[in-house]
Formats: structure tokens, C-alpha cells, sequence
């Protein structure tokens, strides 16, 4: 009975693999950074934000992931063939999304780095930042040197997993004010200085330009063909929902405990100060656990989008052994000692990236819009009238959040 019951669990974990890889990359410490901060200097006010970001989400890694089953090719492949100017375009989407995500990657080995050095000083002992990203980075690029994407998605399914019971067991032990947390929900935007930058990276750290792109990596990395369609709809809505949910509930913790007592966040460390004397150091050991599963399980698709981008351009297979990938992939790691460096904390630049990556999202939106319209592309297959509002929505709500971003960044 209980090897059914292991092999039926395998099954489904094996049935979203491209949802469980989403969100591993998804919500990183960029989420958690984010929504800790939205909690706890406006409430649930911005929960709004974060519900359009996962709907819209959907919507798009569904688009995207149809797009791909039914034509076989991945996403800047089908940009870059269908239009006479697709290959500037194509182009200007992998640069602008790999600049973003190497930023991203800065302030995510950053903050790890952090929360780490702040677990070994609560166990009275003290290291450096710098060798504790040494040693993360070692045993990053064996992985990448001697792995696949098989055993990147288990190695994120633990880390979503793991991630998951610590924000759930944090949310139980703090106990948060609800009554604060339900009478926040009605939508606003405070009219405080950051605000609408705020607004701007919640929408790119969830309804972030990456992933739709290499949703179409993943789903072809599955093999799924047109027969899946079903299966890659189910896959999206699992993702979407438990990106609503793990996100929801980090901004509910800081809104019901945080916000409550007036404190603002201003970094993911001194959030762990902050909860440490709210639900101990039993609590503030688990944040640090659930946070840094959160930034390592990011790390992996980040080293990844480079080459896989190229080999999305240019159609060649993704070889994950092959030098390309393995040069591109040291190059990668070596931007996680970026704010050993530079003087920026690292809150500050997951702020700034994912902001930017807000601005790309209308290059991502509208390509598929068309591509999903195209009845030569998608035949029978083509997108019906709810899918057509949904992208219209999205595509709106991209060029929104993209003045959010310059608004604030400019």
C-alpha cells in the first residue's frame, strides 16, 4: 500500500514537473523580499497586485505552453520566425531578460549569504559572507557540471516542499492579527513615496517575463506534445495557485504581525531580527530556512537561462553538458559574488530587478498574443475568446506596471 501510494505520488509530482520548476524559480527571495515588505509597510492593501500578477501569470504560461506543444519549437524560436523584424526583437528579450536575472542573482546570493551568516550568529559562532557564497557556488556548479533537468526539477520539488512547510509553520507560531489582515484586503494604492515601484516589482517578481519564456523550455524538456494540452493547462493552475498561496502567505505574516506594531522592513535580515522576539528562535530559524530554499531554488534556473535562451534562439538542442552551457554556466555563478563587490545591500537590488524585469513584460506579452492568434501557427488550436480577454488584460496590465517601475526607478 504505501508503494502505490509512493508511486501515485510520483506520478502527479511527474505530471506539473514544469510547474514545480516555476515555482522554485518563481518565488525566490525576490518574492519573499517583496511581499514581506508590501505586509508590513501597507498590510494586505497590495494584496490586489499579487492576485492580478498570478491570474495573469496563468494565463500566460498557459499561451506560451500551448504555443510550444502545438508547434514543437520554444518560445524566441517562434518570435524569431514568424515576423520580419522577429530576430531584433528576439534578441533584445534575451539580452534584457538575462541582464535582469543576473542582477536578480546578485541580490539573491546576497540576501542567502545574510540570512546564513545570521543563523550561524544566533548559534553564537560568525563566518563570512564571502566563503559561505564560495562554498554555495561550489556545490551549485557540480551540480550544474554533472547534472540534468531531471534532477534539477526533484531537487526543486524538495526545495518547494521544504520552502512551503516553513512559511506555513512560521504563519501558525507567529500568529498573526487576523482581523488586521482581512480588513486590509480592500484594494488601494497608499500614496507614499516607493509605493508604485513596490506595485511594479510584485508584478515582476511574480508575472515575471522569465518565466513564460522558459515555460516553453520546460514544457518541451517534458517531450509534451498537443495531447498534453490538458495536462499543461492543470500544470499552469498548480503553479499559479501555490505561487498565490506561498506569496499571500508571506505578506499575511508580516501584515498581521509587523504592520500591527509598526514596524516597516527595510531588509530580508532584519526581518528575521524583527520575528525572532514575535515567535522565537525556533521561528526565526525556520524563516531562514524557508527563505534560503527559496533563493537556492531560484539559483538553478537563473544559471540556466542564458544558454538555454541561445539554444531558444537558435534552435540548436540543449546539451547541458556541452562547453557552451558550462562556460555560460561558470560565468553565471560567478555574478553570485556580485554584492561582495559593490556597496548595494541586497534587498535594494532584488527591489531594482524586479522592477526592471516589470519592463520587459509588454515584449513577452504581446509576441504571444499574435503568435496564439495565428491561425497558420496554431491551426484548430488557435485561442478563443476567454483567452483572448485574458491576454488583452494581461497585456494592459503589463504596460501599467511598467509605468509603475519608471515612475519610481526614474
Amino acid at each position: 500500500m504505501k508503494k502505490r501510494s509512493l508511486n501515485t505520488l510520483k506520478r502527479v509530482l511527474g505530471a506539473i514537473g514544469p510547474g514545480l520548476f516555476l515555482i522554485g524559480y518563481n518565488i525566490g527571495t525576490g518574492s519573499v523580499t517583496t511581499m514581506a515588505k508590501s505586509g508590513a509597510n501597507y498590510g494586505m492593501t497590495l494584496f490586489w497586485a499579487l492576485v492580478l500578477s498570478c491570474l495573469f501569470t496563468f494565463v500566460l504560461m498557459v499561451a506560451y505552453g500551448q504555443v510550444t506543444l502545438v508547434t514543437g519549437n520554444t518560445a524566441l524560436h517562434n518570435i524569431k520566425s514568424q515576423w520580419r523584424y522577429g530576430p531584433v526583437l528576439a534578441i533584445y528579450i534575451m539580452i534584457a531578460l538575462i541582464i535582469g536575472e543576473l542582477l536578480a542573482l546578485m541580490g539573491i546570493m546576497g540576501i542567502v549569504s545574510d540570512l546564513l551568516q545570521a543563523a550561524a550568529q544566533l548559534l553564537g559562532g560568525t563566518v563570512s559572507t564571502f566563503w559561505i557564497t564560495a562554498l554555495l557556488c561550489f556545490a551549485l556548479y557540480l551540480l550544474f557540471w554533472f547534472g540534468r533537468y531531471q534532477l534539477f526539477e526533484k531537487i526543486l520539488t524538495v526545495f518547494v516542499a521544504l520552502m512551503g512547510l516553513c512559511f506555513v509553520l512560521v504563519f501558525v507560531m507567529v500568529k498573526p492579527n487576523f482581523t488586521v489582515i482581512i480588513n486590509g484586503l480592500v484594494p488601494r494604492i497608499p500614496n507614499e513615496p516607493g509605493t508604485f515601484a513596490l506595485v511594479a516589482a510584485m508584478a515582476g517578481t511574480t508575472c515575471s517575463a522569465a518565466v513564460f519564456i522558459i515555460r516553453s523550455t520546460v514544457v518541451a524538456e517534458k517531450g509534451w506534445t498537443i495531447k498534453y494540452l490538458r495536462t499543461e493547462k492543470r500544470d499552469a493552475a498548480v503553479s499559479a495557485t501555490a505561487m498565490l498561496i506561498l506569496s499571500g502567505l508571506i505578506m499575511a505574516v508580516s501584515a498581521g504581525t509587523l504592520h500591527v506594531m509598526g514596524l516597516k522592513l527595510t531588509d530580508t535580515v532584519e526581518m528575521i531580527h524583527l520575528f525572532e522576539p514575535i515567535g522565537g528562535e525556533i521561528a526565526a530559524f525556520i524563516l531562514i530556512l524557508g527563505i534560503t530554499a527559496a533563493g537556492l531554488s531560484t539559483v538553478f534556473p537563473i544559471i540556466l537561462i542564458a544558454p538555454w535562451l541561445i539554444s531558444d534562439y537558435t534552435g540548436k538542442p540543449r546539451d547541458i553538458h556541452s562547453p557552451l552551457y558550462r562556460i555560460l554556466g561558470f560565468i553565471g555563478i560567478l555574478f553570485c559574488f556580485g554584492l561582495q563587490i559593490l556597496k548595494e545591500r541586497p534587498p535594494a537590488m532584488m527591489i531594482f530587478s524586479q522592477a526592471f524585469q516589470a519592463c520587459i513584460l509588454p515584449a513577452v506579452a504581446i509576441p504571444i498574443l499574435i503568435l496564439i492568434n495565428n491561425r497558420n501557427v496554431m491551426k484548430k488550436h488557435k485561442a478563443g475568446v476567454l483567452m483572448n480577454i485574458g491576454l488583452a488584460a494581461v497585456t494592459l496590465f503589463a504596460f501599467l506596471t511598467t509605468y509603475f517601475a519608471l515612475r519610481d526607478l526614474i
